[in-house]
């Protein structure tokens, strides 16, 4: 019987605010899941107990002054804690997620070191365009044997950049925790927004990394222009950044834990995603679509087959015109008013929408059937 081997760059579980790291923790924790090792730094928190570790030793002063010639001594410590698992004529599929610098250099030492055919490496990509270009792109797929899109979109970009495009390819969205982002009713809305401190007006939500292509800084241009009609009735809330904002309706909420995200956005009514670069999914915006927000995003990567290509929200095509920003929001209020209130396009969204024990079963039967094609 095979095995199977993760491969992580982060400490597992982890700490901290991650969309894949988020998922895989939930994964450990709360299914019967098919990995029988993980391969990552040591966490600095209790380890799960019901898979084997192998750490990745830090690498030492004299090591780091390799890296800089070789990239090969970077790893070392990763097929050194490999190396450790690995028995001979036993076969194992290897999952490596978002780290496209390990697959070269780990295919060259299966190679050199194992029967290479004993081996069935899976690669998780969490981005959304092609990672590896020409002329480096035959080392990179010959070095894997299926790659995990996070959407469709993103397959059909590499099918169409690639002349060559050869490897088993599967589509698997990233999730979240259905029991902690969920819409709540009318009134535990409102009971919420008192308890955090907040007024009845209408409550737009900003949540993201504080980096240029995030588009916060457009997004407070756009809304100095919403606010000048409607500032009687809307407020703004900015969370994931500590940034001083002196703009009249805007709220700095500051830097949360996950654990308190899904507060958030039920008491939020629209939830906007500006971004200005190609988004692999969009974690945040999933959380938001289950907690009720109206949402208005950017087509941008892999947004609109989140947002189901306009049936769960809206899309600005051009995500850099602010004018364009300024025009949907304002329809998107009066339409939101005419539906008493709430979000018309929530009647599309199932409860299972985007959920962690449907991506966890869905692993489950990717790592059983390249279980299969090893046998």
């Amino acid at each position: 019987m095979s095995k199977s081997i993760l491969i992580l760059t982060n400490p597992l579980p982890y700490s901290k605010v991650g969309s894949w790291t988020t998922m895989y923790n939930y994964y450990f924790q709360n299914t019967k899941h098919q990995f029988d090792y993980i391969i990552c730094p040591k966490p600095d928190v209790d380890l799960f107990n019901t898979v084997e570790y192998s750490f990745v030793k830090p690498i030492s002063f004299f090591s780091k002054l390799k890296v800089k010639f070789k990239v090969e001594h970077r790893l070392q410590n990763y097929f050194s804690a490999l190396d450790k698992i690995i028995k001979p004529n036993e076969k194992y599929v290897i999952q490596i997620v978002d780290n496209s610098g390990l697959v070269v250099p780990l295919n060259e030492h299966l190679n050199k070191h194992y029967l290479r055919e004993n081996f069935y490496i899976q690669y998780y990509y969490q981005g959304f365009s092609p990672i590896i270009l020409n002329p480096t792109e035959t080392l990179f797929y010959n070095g894997i044997n299926e790659l995990l899109f996070l959407t469709k979109m993103s397959y059909v970009v590499f099918l169409r950049y690639y002349n060559d495009f050869v490897c088993n390819t599967s589509i698997l969205h990233n999730a979240t925790n259905s029991k902690q982002f969920f819409k709540l009713d009318k009134a535990s809305k409102e009971a919420q927004r008192k308890e955090m401190g907040y007024s009845s007006k209408l409550i737009f939500l900003w949540c993201s990394q504080d980096r240029p292509k995030k588009g916060l800084d457009l997004m407070l241009q756009v809304w100095k222009k919403i606010y000048l009609k409607h500032n009687q009735e809307i407020e703004l809330l900015i969370v994931g950044t500590n940034r001083a904002i002196d703009i009249e309706g805007v709220k700095v909420v500051g830097r949360i834990p996950n654990n308190e995200l899904a507060k958030y956005y039920q008491i939020s009514d629209f939830y906007l995603f500006p971004s200005l670069w190609k988004e692999g999914f969009g974690i945040v915006l999933a959380e938001a679509l289950k907690c009720g927000c109206y949402c208005i995003a950017s087509n941008q990567g892999g947004i609109p087959e989140v947002l189901e290509f306009g049936k769960l929200g809206r899309l600005i095509e051009n995500p850099n015109f602010i004018d364009e920003w300024v025009d949907t929001i304002e329809k998107g209020i009066e339409e939101y008013k005419s539906n008493n209130y709430e979000n018309p396009f929530f009647k599309y969204i199932k409860d299972d929408l985007y959920d962690m024990d449907i991506w966890s079963a869905r692993m489950n039967t990717l790592i059983i059937e390249a279980k299969i094609a090893l046998a």
